[in-house]
């Protein structure tokens, strides 16, 4: 059983390592391998969405955090900043835990949406997104902050033609 819980401020010196863990399944990709040797967030900057928007862990029967999910909130939709999960940890249902725990936030609160941006051609993550029920927006479709989002992302080295920004409208 997955437990789900607010992270705490002792959680976060443990998340970058669950970043950079989570991240090496990127050396798989020849193009994106140096993804997993970039930076990850520090400890200061989950501190900081624990405090001002959403961070969640999914924990193990010892409390030990193996995953998390970082979200804000911006102009009445709920945008996930970041999704991670231990690499021995991957493929139990631990980030879909996270993502439906982050999609009820969402919903309790009122939140026209929840919005991530991803990779469009990699199974673990548009594909997985779409299971959720997320739909990748078209360019036309895209509101000025998802456009700067991703417009910052290509400046940080992520070719534009690989990534894509998705919503989820909640009724």
């Amino acid at each position: 059983m997955t437990l789900i819980r607010p992270t705490r401020e002792d959680d976060a010196t443990l998340l970058p390592e669950i970043e950079r863990s989570s991240g090496a399944l990127f050396r798989e990709v020849p193009d994106l391998a140096w993804i997993a040797d970039d930076d990850v967030q520090s400890a200061e900057a989950h501190v900081d969405f624990l405090r001002n928007g959403l961070s969640l862990v999914a924990v193990d029967e010892h409390d030990r955090p193996l995953g998390f999910l970082c979200a804000a909130s911006a102009e009445g939709v709920l945008h996930i900043w970041q999704l991670a999960v231990l690499q021995e940890s991957q493929g139990r249902g631990l980030g879909r835990a996270l993502m439906l725990a982050a999609i009820a936030h969402a919903h309790a609160h009122l939140f026209a949406a929840v919005t991530l941006t991803t990779f469009r051609d990699l199974k673990w993550n548009d594909h997985f997104y779409r299971t959720l029920g997320f739909a990748t927006l078209a360019g036309d479709e895209l509101d000025a902050r998802l456009v700067q989002i991703l417009a910052n992302e290509a400046a940080h080295g992520l070719r534009p033609e690989r990534r894509c920004a998705m919503r989820l409208t909640l009724a």
